[in-house]
């Protein structure tokens, strides 16, 4: 049996991964090959997409970037176990992925984007085990001595804002993640919410335990669809497994995903408080701040998604772990998004502290165009 990965991502799927995949099915049936394809989620390197990989005792051998007309002779060569021109080697030895220290997208190209089996088998909802076990204090505690900072580029402590929506007397609490990534050259929270939307939903369903919200908005602009229907059907399978009734009290954190029409204003988060509201997109005067009067005039914690989605790591494996990462006060490590003039573009996720020339000319392989 021949076993492979096929990236389902939206950027690998534009430019020909469905095809490659249609086309090996088609071929494998003709030459009465036993083929099995596993659309998995994207591991960021990007210039290689569609980007093949065989699951073999050495661990997965990568193939790229593969198009359709390159399948019959590729075919030929894993059926025979013969060299290919277009052989990786063992795909986590690609020297731009080697050197990643992936956190946030340590499940990226490895497993199904929507399948709760995959997620769990690689650590998937054991920080939200943790969590369930502790009181809303000692979490909120956890987040503020790990370190973590506001990912939609204030860097505002996290830790703080999760005790003041925890402080705030009310009856209803919400949890707002903006998803309303509308910057250029930008696409790490579409990648993670296409390819592991579990982490995102777990990080918000933690945030909902330690600062007493019922209610969660996953906020996405409209251009994102592939992400919209992954989050949709992730929520769906989330809510039927039990994970958003994590204290067994039958009152479930409640979690939508809303669409926005695409105004960039409401990439604001006061301004897509008003969108969710149903109200046109305007920036609120401050104060008062969202975490005390957001969201329906009521306690709300906003984060992006990369920030939620780094909950779940700061809770399984502890505030020391991930603040050992970074330098400084910019502490953990960021996903770089690497676009445009550049010979190789994707994603790269490293610790704070390294440099543009090692993201530019190191990672990207220098500029497309060949200036300096």
């Amino acid at each position: 049996m021949i076993k492979l990965c096929i990236s389902c991502d939206s950027l690998a799927r534009a430019v020909g991964a469905d095809q490659v995949a249609e086309a090996f099915e088609r071929k494998a049936a003709q030459r009465q090959l036993p083929l099995q394809i596993r659309r998995t989620s994207s591991r960021g390197l990007y210039w290689l997409e569609p980007l093949l990989e065989l699951e073999s005792a050495e661990g997965r051998l990568g193939f790229g970037p593969v198009m359709p007309e390159d399948v019959p002779g590729l075919l030929e060569a894993l059926d025979k176990g013969a060299e290919h021109p277009l052989a990786l080697g063992p795909v986590e030895q690609i020297p731009y992925l080697k050197t990643q220290q992936r956190l946030l997208f340590a499940r990226a190209g490895i497993t199904r984007p929507c399948s709760l089996d995959d997620y769990q088998a690689h650590g998937g909802f054991e920080g939200l085990r943790k969590a369930a076990l502790m009181d809303g204090d000692a979490v909120v505690a956890a987040v503020l001595d790990s370190g973590l900072r506001g990912r939609g580029g204030a860097a505002f402590p996290a830790g703080i804002k999760w005790r003041t929506v925890r402080q705030a007397p009310a009856g209803q609490k919400y949890i707002v993640c903006n998803a309303d990534e509308g910057d250029s050259g930008t696409f790490a929270d579409r990648m993670l919410m296409e390819g592991d939307p579990f982490l995102l939903i777990e990080g918000m369903i933690i945030a909902g335990l330690a600062v007493g919200a019922s209610k969660g908005y996953i906020y996405v602009r409209s251009e994102y669809p592939d992400a919209i229907r992954v989050l949709d059907e992730a929520v769906m399978l989330a809510r039927e497994a039990g994970y958003l009734d994590v204290t067994g009290s039958g009152v479930a954190f409640e979690l939508e995903v809303r669409v926005g029409a695409g105004a960039y204003i409401c990439g604001e988060e006061t301004a897509l408080l008003e969108s969710i509201e149903g109200k046109r997109g305007i920036v609120r005067a401050k104060p008062p701040l969202p975490a005390l009067e957001g969201l329906f005039g009521q306690p709300t914690l906003v984060h992006n998604v990369l920030t939620l989605a780094s909950v779940p790591i700061i809770l399984a494996k502890g505030a020391a772990f991930y603040r050992d990462f970074g330098m400084g006060r910019s502490l953990g490590t960021l996903p770089f998004q690497l676009a445009g003039n550049v010979r190789q573009g994707g994603l790269v996720e490293r610790a704070f502290g390294l440099t543009l020339r090692e993201l530019v000319e190191g990672y990207g392989g220098g500029t497309a165009s060949g200036r300096p």
